[in-house]
């Protein structure tokens, strides 16, 4: 496609809706029978924001993220990103608009560390190879790579290397909306405390709103302008952390005031950001 031709939407206002997600159902069709995941879900996420969602095993937290960045396609509703329907978006060859961090990483074990960074630019076949280059490696150290790290395979890397290498593949773009899945998940402590640091870093330098599953608590409140609870097949409750931990739900004081939630309390203390 003719880089002329991609017509990309403009940015909202600060504060404005990034991602408008409206009476959204999705529904899985088994062999023998039909599996309800979400149910009229409601959401908002505004710019600049950095939106956390938990909730249960099975809940449909991922599947929500795949319908935003466009692989999955929901049984009812409507996914508007940038005030734009998300099939439009694609249509208009805008889709770069959402990069997304998977959980496991998902780097082509093919590929050198550089090769997956460049590969969605490589794709749009509108930049000679040695500017895609060139942006992959100002990627590459951006998220605190090396420059001897651009020629290692994927199986040469630890698991912070791997996140690391994924983030930057996600970010190749300049994408505004970034959507993040257990991004600590399998991180030692001290590789989980750097890579978000990492994030705040990159949130507030590059403008990001970012929408992130995680069920890591001290990831939850260091980087959460606001949490989303799905349960009940639907968002119950999205506020500041503090608005939703009182909120009253049988899912709500397990997850956040249960026994390992209350040392990730402390830290609600430590970033007054977040209440």
């Amino acid at each position: 496609m003719d880089q002329k031709q991609i017509e990309i939407p403009p940015l909202p206002p600060d504060g404005a809706p990034m991602v408008e997600i409206r009476h959204l159902s999705s529904v899985f069709k088994l062999p023998e029978r039909k599996v309800v995941i979400h149910k009229d879900l409601n959401l908002t996420v505004h710019r600049g924001e950095v939106l956390s969602i938990v909730g249960g095993s099975g809940s449909g937290k991922t599947v929500l993220l795949r319908q935003i960045l466009g692989l999955e396609t929901p049984a009812e509703g409507e996914v508007r990103i940038m005030g734009q329907p998300l099939q439009a978006l694609s249509r208009r060859g805008a889709s770069s608009r959402v990069g997304m961090l998977f959980q496991h990483g998902a780097l082509f074990s093919a590929f050198s560390v550089l090769e997956n960074i460049a590969f969605p630019l490589r794709e749009l076949k509108t930049l000679p190879p040695r500017l895609v280059n060139e942006a992959a490696m100002v990627k590459l150290q951006m998220v605190g790579l090396k420059t001897t790290d651009a020629d290692k395979m994927p199986s040469e890397l630890s698991g912070g290397m791997i996140k690391r290498a994924s983030l930057a593949r996600a970010l190749i773009m300049d994408p505004p909306l970034l959507l993040l899945d257990e991004p600590t998940a399998g991180l030692d402590p001290e590789s989980s405390d750097g890579f978000v640091n990492l994030l705040r870093s990159l949130h507030r330098e590059l403008a990001l709103t970012v929408i992130m599953v995680t069920h890591d608590l001290d990831t939850l409140f260091e980087l959460s302008s606001r949490i989303a609870v799905i349960a009940d097949q639907k968002v119950i409750v999205a506020g500041k952390p503090r608005d939703v931990i009182g909120f009253r739900h049988p899912f709500v004081e397990e997850f956040f005031l249960g026994e390992r939630g209350q040392r990730a309390m402390e830290l609600l203390r430590e970033y007054p950001f977040a209440i």
